[in-house]
């Protein structure tokens, strides 16, 4: 719907159904042509597919993915919009529409309930303020998701997507790193928005590991881990893991030496192998296994 991008028509729509934007959802419309249908047509939006998106706007994306999915479950928070994707939305009857907050909603019975012998993917152009908590729990879940493509904010498309063991890495690269693989599609001007943000963002895709590459004893110490590391990521990762887990120096820089990582490294530094295998030394440090 080529009206969904006409800056005349959006204005005309949203007076007629008396709409503001609400700043406290951090809403921006898309209003760029080009981008919805490549983030549907690079998200999976195909046959064989439904596809969950968080946050609907006025349908603009909504739309594109429903032109090309089976099926399109969205969750969106703001009662608001729902007279006027009636109107925009009208002409489609693969889509389907839920009102809750998406960090609180029950979205494994949402998937199991509408995508019941599907593929399932994620597209979403999420709010800024939202960003990582949404992708996060997609993540923390293990939702029978296969990828996850969504308009973040360009710096922080930077840091989910930066390469474990770079300077742009930080704790919630290495989450994602530990869950799938990211990787960033293509950058989006600040002027492809009604109204325009202050800053650009971009589109990435997080590609879910199929099975549990790294086998970890105990998930939970390992994001403690590196959750400690990264809070105090200029210090030497030995003596912040040493005070943090309350074992001795001497037996912490045992673990480093016997995972082959010197005990003066600061953990940006290290791969995503090392902290893995640094995370196990720990766990049978603390468990006696």
């Amino acid at each position: 719907m080529e009206r969904l991008t006409d800056i005349g028509y959006i204005r005309a729509l949203l007076e007629r159904h008396g709409f503001q934007f609400s700043k406290s959802l951090g809403q921006n419309f898309l209003i760029n042509p080009t981008v919805c249908p490549r983030i549907a047509q690079m998200g999976h939006a195909e046959q064989g597919y439904g596809i969950l998106e968080i946050g609907t706007g006025i349908g603009t994306l909504t739309a594109e993915l429903a032109k090309r999915a089976d099926k399109v479950a969205a969750v969106e928070l703001d009662e608001r919009l729902f007279p006027i994707l009636d109107e925009t939305l009208s002409e489609y009857d693969n889509i389907r529409i839920f009102h809750g907050d998406a960090m609180k909603y029950d979205l494994k019975t949402l998937i199991e309930k509408e995508f019941s012998g599907l593929h399932v993917a994620v597209c979403a152009n999420l709010p800024y303020y939202i960003t990582s908590p949404i992708i996060m729990r997609l993540l923390e879940e293990k939702l029978p998701i296969d990828t996850i493509t969504v308009m973040v904010q360009k710096e922080a498309a930077i840091r989910l997507c930066a390469p474990i063991g770079s300077r742009e890495a930080g704790a919630v690269s290495v989450a994602v790193a530990y869950y799938g693989t990211a990787e960033k599609l293509f950058d989006v001007s600040r002027g492809s928005f009604m109204p325009a943000p202050n800053v650009d963002s971009a589109v990435i895709q997080i590609r879910l590991h199929p099975d549990d590459p790294w086998q970890l004893s105990d998930e939970g110490l390992f994001f403690r881990m590196v959750k400690a590391g990264f809070s105090q990521r200029r210090k030497q990762l030995s003596s912040v893991l040493a005070g943090q887990f309350h074992i001795s120096k001497s037996r912490m820089q045992q673990i480093f030496s016997d995972a082959g990582i010197a005990p003066t490294i600061r953990i940006e530094a290290l791969p995503m192998e090392s902290l893995v295998l640094l995370c196990e030394g720990m766990y049978g440090e603390i468990t006696g296994n």
